[in-house]
């Protein structure tokens, strides 16, 4: 039998308060939260997700296209390679619609489902979740953590730390290093890094990473949510009555407090919610949903896991928190998931992605770039015809040696000067001087317009024309 359990009518308006030992501040960064662990459907999906994303993010450096790594955004020579597409300075526009619409696209699901980005796949959230769980394998559960770090040191308490601490720093440089391959060539970097002989710029750069990442999800972490990003601080102006955040219900939950599973919280003037604390112990960030929406909320779905197994244990119905809206809330109608806002981000999106497959599909595999020579606009030779001298610059932006061919079209009656054909190695930049001489009879203008066209010998389909002049003089 239950034990019986007196519980006041305590009226909903009444907050109840904790001794000032007790509460935590969580704007003060020296408190620390120890997060417990709780298992369910949202922390399943979230593991899961956060484990794709981690497996993404180790392995592809190490993939292979065309006999290249696959993704390596080579700063100090300007290009990017994306699984056989490189792109130099002069393609900057399609990076720039990727940032573009990975934003909308972030915006989208702000304004569908809230902070689900946060709670599920930013880098922070599941680097920080993936030392709490070295944290839990060395030094057991969030109360025996605690009780840890109240206790004096021993031998026991320093070895502990001592392990969670190395694996941190251990996790955290194979994080840095897999980050640094996506900018240098990873299997030489990894060579280089254990055998002492990488740059200075290399190791600086990865020991530099390795100290963020043990700073940021080992100390910080809650701190990065709460105080130095910027997103949370923007994303109330993506939210409406109809965005999916997680929330509590206070109608069905107030008035809270204890009782046993057999008492009917109907008789006592009790809500379903036995205030157990649980979604507050279970909350990476420290909060306390039941205090409605606040921006450190990151919708990780940690607090409803830990409700819903509460209220299976009471024999409730589930949903006490849950991912709902506050119009649902408010006045129980049904959310309007079709809206002008969700549609105008879902439209502006579709466009960009248009915008950018069309960018993709109308690049040049190739460039041309034409430069004169500025201190003799045309010269008259010997056999009095007029002669103008050009460099041309060849860009193979492509992942295999090409043979291409300059041709002149515009010019009547010329003679071109110089190597008209020429092979340009994958992803390398080649200069060419040509000159071109025209009988001056010829001429009807001081001034000519014609193009330079630059065609690959295999594929003589495409073509790339650039327009010069061609100055005759008076």
């Amino acid at each position: 039998m239950d034990k019986q359990i007196k519980v006041k009518n305590i009226p909903s308006e009444v907050k109840v308060h904790k001794p000032a030992s007790q509460q935590y501040d969580r704007f003060n960064p020296r408190n620390r939260i120890y997060v417990r662990a709780v298992t369910g459907l949202h922390q399943m999906l979230r593991q899961r997700l956060g484990f794709i994303a981690m497996l993404s993010f180790m392995l592809l450096p190490w993939l292979n296209f065309n006999e290249q790594q696959a993704i390596l955004f080579d700063i100090f020579n300007q290009q990017f390679t994306i699984f056989g597409l490189t792109l130099w300075p002069q393609d900057l526009t399609i990076l720039a619609w990727l940032f573009i619409i990975g934003a909308f696209a972030l915006f989208l699901v702000t304004t569908f489902y809230g902070r689900v980005w946060c709670g599920y796949m930013c880098p922070q959230t599941v680097w920080t979740f993936i030392f709490i769980w070295f944290e839990e394998r060395i030094e057991g559960s969030a109360n025996q953590r605690k009780k840890l770090d109240q206790r004096k040191m021993d031998f026991d308490k320093f070895w502990r730390k001592s392990l969670k601490h190395t694996s941190w720093v251990l996790f955290s440089l194979f994080t840095s290093l897999t980050f640094a391959g996506y900018f240098t060539p990873i299997r030489d970097l990894m060579v280089d890094f254990f055998t002492f002989e990488a740059s200075a710029y290399a190791v600086g750069s990865v020991l530099f990473f390795t100290f963020c990442t043990y700073g940021n999800a080992g100390w910080m972490r809650e701190i990065m949510c709460l105080h130095m990003c910027p997103y949370s601080r923007f994303q109330s102006a993506m939210f409406d009555k109809d965005t999916f955040t997680v929330a509590y219900d206070a109608a069905r939950g107030e008035n809270r407090g204890p009782r046993g599973r057999k008492q009917d919280p109907k008789a006592l003037g009790l809500g379903d919610c036995i205030d157990c604390s649980l979604c507050v112990q279970v909350c990476p960030t420290g909060i306390d949903i039941r205090n409605g929406l606040q921006y450190e909320c990151i919708n990780c779905g940690a607090c409803i896991d830990a409700c819903d197994g509460v209220m299976e244990k009471m024999k409730y119905d589930k949903g006490l928190i849950s991912y709902t809206t506050e119009r649902n809330l408010e006045s129980a109608k049904k959310t309007h998931v079709l809206r002008p806002k969700l549609i105008g981000y879902s439209v502006v999106l579709l466009v960009m992605c248009g915008i950018l497959a069309a960018d993709i599909m109308t690049r040049m595999p190739m460039d041309l770039d034409i430069i004169r020579d500025r201190n003799q606009l045309f010269r008259i030779n010997n056999e009095g015809l007029v002669e103008n001298t050009y460099t041309l610059k060849v860009l193979n932006k492509s992942q295999q040696v090409q043979r291409y061919q300059i041709s002149v079209e515009g010019l009547d009656q010329f003679e071109v000067l110089g190597k008209t054909e020429f092979d340009v190695n994958s992803g390398e930049s080649y200069s060419v001087p040509l000159s071109i001489v025209v009988d001056p009879y010829d001429l009807k203008r001081p001034v000519t317009e014609f193009n330079f066209v630059l065609q690959p010998v295999t594929d003589p389909s495409t073509q790339l024309a650039q327009p010069s002049n061609f100055f005759k003089g008076r």
